[in-house]
């Protein structure tokens, strides 16, 4: 017989109530089960607790844990799901490139719930994009933002080639690299590899940006509330190149 209602009655015990109490002992079991380093979702309307400086240990951390093949200390299994279901605490903010080379969960050894991400070709920020950083830092309460580039980046490069050859590209690629073109500029001037010092001037330039230009991530700054930093990510070593002092 079909029952379209949740909470038919069965030996003097609601299906509803057998439910509650399944997903009150997943709870339980995924606070006992999380590993060290694993940020709670403990309700709906939870934050994280981290302080700025605990988040940028931790992803710290996790890279090198990473760099040196140890064991993941991420949760991504069922009693997890259940639990991120209530809601999510993530405490970092990710803005990075869409190359599929550089995977923000596997770099910093992070699981389900943990990191916000945002990522574009170029790691660049448009309205869309600071708009979910916003969203990251003034309703999820996220402690840390990170821009992070990475060596040999496509779109870095095609900005490079619209400033030294007046490269064209097809569609709305020329576009979506013209952010970028000012970073390179700026690298032209400093000498050495191009390519690099764009890469790394390009996350700093971005990570500055936010801080000057969005009043949500300013006021969060101004309290102590979050910190921005940009980072490079070495494809050849696995190595994230910290730059703090934006």
């Amino acid at each position: 017989m079909h029952v379209n209602c949740d909470c038919y009655v069965d030996s003097g015990v609601t299906q509803f109530g057998r439910r509650r109490l399944l997903f009150g002992a997943a709870g339980v079991f995924a606070a006992t089960a999380l590993p060290t380093g694993v940020v709670r979702a403990a309700s709906p309307k939870a934050k994280t607790a981290l302080s700025p400086a605990d988040a940028l240990k931790l992803m710290k951390e996790g890279n090198e844990n990473f760099r040196n093949e140890g064991p993941t200390l991420s949760a991504n299994g069922r009693e997890r799901r259940l639990e991120l279901a209530r809601g999510q605490a993530p405490f970092c903010v990710l803005v990075g490139c869409s190359d599929s080379r550089v995977s923000p969960e596997i770099l910093f050894g992070r699981g389900l719930g943990e990191l916000f991400i945002v990522r574009n070709a170029g790691n660049t920020v448009d309205t869309a994009a600071l708009g979910s950083i916003e969203y990251g830092v003034g309703v999820l309460g996220v402690p840390l933002v990170v821009v992070l580039g990475h060596q040999s980046c496509g779109a870095v490069a095609a900005a490079v080639d619209v400033v030294e050859k007046n490269a064209t590209f097809p569609g709305v690629i020329g576009e979506m690299v013209q952010p970028i073109v000012p970073a390179v500029l700026e690298a032209r001037s400093q000498g050495g590899d191009l390519l690099e010092s764009s890469v790394r001037n390009n996350a700093r330039r971005v990570a500055k940006r936010l801080t000057t230009q969005s009043v949500v991530i300013t006021n969060a700054l101004n309290g102590g509330k979050v910190k921005v930093v940009g980072a490079r990510y070495s494809l050849s070593d696995g190595q994230i190149e910290w730059m703090e002092d934006i």
